[in-house]
């Protein structure tokens, strides 16, 4: 995809539907503000970083989990790059670990939660 669309980045929105999958744009296709968290970048061998985003709010809601960016079969909706590829990205998501909430400074938030 790289090669077609040249330097990729990701972000994950809030939305429904197809719309809370990563959606995956040519750099500066999307443009990211103040509302927007920087996850990180994946790194991919002969390729330049590929930067990660989500929206501020949707980060309180998942900065507890670790998540992966999969490509799987079928076809995904919206301007994501891989729209007409037969491919989609999702998003895999698991707890973080207690050495992870440590690592982020998370551990402290979770030790106090009250019970649901």
């Amino acid at each position: 995809m790289t090669a077609q669309h040249g330097p990729l980045m990701f972000h994950q929105s809030g939305g429904c539907c197809d719309g809370s999958s990563p959606m995956c744009y040519p750099v500066g296709f999307f443009r990211v503000g103040a509302v927007d968290v920087h996850l990180g970048d994946l790194h991919v061998d002969g390729l330049d970083p590929i930067e990660v985003y989500m929206s501020r709010s949707q980060f309180e809601y998942w900065k507890y989990t670790h998540l992966t960016i999969d490509v799987v079969p079928g076809r995904g909706a919206g301007f994501s790059v891989e729209s007409p590829e037969g491919k989609r990205f999702l998003i895999r998501s698991r707890m973080l670990d207690d050495a992870e909430l440590r690592a982020f400074g998370l551990h402290e938030a979770v030790a106090v939660a009250p019970d649901r």
